[in-house]
């Protein structure tokens, strides 16, 4: 049988070249996978792909056996103007940003996991991409191996997506898990998060919720067809999570995880537009994001007619992450061997993104009050006054809290919401906080789940 027989129509045996930038812990892993899976990776493409090279800072690093050094070079912009795919992990905005625009102009199609760039510069990098007639992959900027942006893209394209809600950083998800399982406070979750190699020594873009920001502007613009940016993102970070939030959670029957959380929204006025936030939440212990340990992610997406959706897996790490990097590097490469083109930026909604005064959610108040008669009347007096009303109510006398004055002791009050707009709830904070029967406002945060 000669090859005509049974090899596609339009496949050539002209080696597609890949020039990979940039060899950490996923560098390191596509770089292997792309040697020891050449054949099969060669016939599920169509044409032999060969790495040509591989951009690192700089020479003369122990890389391990699986790298060759002689495709080692420090020259990453002549490096890209010799290939046909080039594989960007460099990370951060600058030399990536310039290097994938080069790319993408000689006319070299790009595979990504950079989140960070990606949230924005998107629009650049998809304009880019568009005018050079090539493709820009990023399946890996979002949870790893977990297939996920192609089905929001792809799979999905024919329904309406509603909502998006998940664990799109391991780290955080580690950190609170252990501070929930194991009872450590939030320096020990995180110093054995660093010590597993889950959290980087300086842990501020985990932490802080940037890494998951840029991930849910990513997210929000493919389900929601709108260029959402990263500073369109609401942002908190769980350094401010407690033991006793945590302890708290417990008491209602909930867990405390950071969540990323991308909702299409109605306004009254009957205008459609979206909502995007990332911060910490307490959700019901039976809802399956409760059951998501560790480092592993986890995100829902809800669809008109599909329904509910749930991706679950490895959000992270060199081989999990190389998974998606060779995924999108297959589709792209057989895109290029067939002549066509995946799907570029879907804009055509443009839906305004609402500001988080107007997303609506449910707040988990603990008070430290005076324990005497009419508190609590006066607690749920101010509550109503900015309207929002009362799910549930728990009050507890503290120990041995009488005061020198011999005043009455103090109490601890908790109050769960019913769902209201976040500025009605923060503006009942507020008020609650300047009442002279509460000492103190000892935790806020937000309830997601069944109202």
């Amino acid at each position: 049988m000669s090859r005509r027989n049974h090899e596609p129509r339009g496949v050539t045996v002209e080696a597609l070249k890949v020039a990979l930038l940039g060899c950490g812990s996923v560098g390191t892993q596509v770089a292997r996978l792309l040697t020891v899976h050449a054949e099969e990776l060669a016939q599920r493409v169509g044409a032999p792909l060969e790495l040509i090279g591989i951009a690192v800072r700089t020479l003369g690093v122990d890389r391990g056996p699986d790298i060759d050094t002689r495709l080692l070079t420090t020259d990453a912009a002549e490096l890209v103007k010799r290939a046909d795919l080039v594989i960007e992990l460099v990370g951060g905005i600058e030399p990536a940003r310039t290097l994938i625009l080069d790319a993408l102009a000689s006319g070299a199609s790009v595979v990504t996991g950079n989140k960070a760039l990606l949230a924005e510069h998107g629009p650049e990098l998809y304009e880019a991409a568009e005018a050079g007639g090539v493709e820009l992959c990023y399946e890996a900027a979002v949870a790893g191996a977990i297939p996920l942006l192609r089905p929001i893209r792809e799979s999905l394209a024919g329904d309406r997506i509603r909502r998006v809600l998940g664990i799109v950083n391991g780290t955080t998800n580690y950190v609170l898990d252990k501070m929930d399982a194991a009872g450590l406070d939030f320096a020990d979750a995180v110093a054995q998060a660093q010590a597993l190699g889950y959290a980087e020594a300086d842990p501020t873009a985990d932490v802080e919720g940037y890494d998951a920001a840029s991930k849910a502007a990513i997210l929000a613009s493919l389900a929601f067809h709108t260029r959402v940016h990263a500073d369109d993102v609401h942002r908190e970070g769980i350094t401010s999570v407690t033991a006793g939030d945590v302890a708290s959670a417990r008491q209602i029957g909930a867990v405390v995880k950071m969540l990323a959380i991308c909702e299409r929204t109605v306004a009254a006025d009957g205008s459609e537009g979206v909502s995007v936030r990332v911060h910490p939440a307490m959700i019901p212990a039976s809802h399956p994001l409760a059951s998501v340990r560790e480092a592993f992610n986890a995100v829902f997406v809800e669809a008109e007619a599909a329904g509910e959706l749930m991706f679950y897996g490895r959000g992270a790490g060199g081989l999990p992450t190389a998974s998606a990097v060779l995924g999108d590097l297959v589709s792209a490469a057989r895109n290029r061997v067939g002549g066509s083109r995946g799907p570029g930026e879907s804009t055509y909604a443009h839906l305004p993104v609402r500001p988080m005064g107007e997303v609506v959610t449910r707040y988990h108040i603990s008070l430290d009050v005076a324990d005497r008669p009419g508190v609590l009347a006066q607690v749920a007096k101010v509550i109503a006054e900015h309207g929002v009303s009362i799910e549930t109510v728990r009050q507890q006398q503290i120990p041995a809290a009488v005061s020198d004055a011999g005043e009455q002791g103090r109490a601890s009050l908790v109050v769960v919401t019913h769902s209201a707009t976040d500025a009605a709830l923060g503006a009942t904070v507020s008020a609650l906080a300047g009442l002279d029967i509460v000492t103190a406002v000892v935790g806020v945060m937000r309830v997601e789940g069944e109202d």
